[in-house]
């Protein structure tokens, strides 16, 4: 475990604090450390909303991970998350889930760029936005989709 907190961010005079002591993004990325700390290491790791309720500079910095992971450490990752934005930072592929089930899958970009299911199509108004204008336009459009 030693080895692998430096890997992943927590400094060295961090390393004795108990977990309410860190920061959100801290505590991700020892949690990350954790998962990869057993031996033989796993194979494949899985990050439930790794991101959320973390400031974007936070962000970044975690969900560089799972990459720099699977390109050091030949770990796969399944990750997480409610917006596509973040997905898209991250994957190369993509299942887009709607009440337990996939709706669309595919690459990144392309589900990204050129979603087919209507669910994937009114994830953008889900993000929230500071114009008035667009904010009540996504309410709209939440209230068409997700009803």
């Amino acid at each position: 475990m030693e080895q692998l907190l430096p890997r992943v961010g927590p400094e060295a005079e961090h390393h004795d604090r108990y977990p309410h002591e860190s920061s959100g993004g801290r505590r991700r990325r020892v949690g990350l450390a954790r998962a990869l700390a057993p031996r033989p290491r796993p194979r494949l790791i899985v990050c439930d909303e790794p991101v959320s309720a973390l400031d974007v500079t936070t962000q970044a910095q975690v969900t560089a991970l799972p990459t720099e992971l699977q390109r050091e450490l030949g770990i796969a990752s399944v990750f997480i998350a409610h917006d596509l934005a973040v997905v898209r930072q991250v994957g190369d592929r993509v299942a887009v889930m709607r009440a337990g089930e996939i709706v669309e899958e595919g690459p990144v970009d392309e589900v990204h760029d050129r979603p087919t299911h209507p669910y994937t199509r009114a994830l953008p108004a889900a993000v929230p936005a500071l114009d008035p204008a667009m904010a009540a336009g996504r309410r709209r459009t939440r209230q068409e989709v997700f009803a």
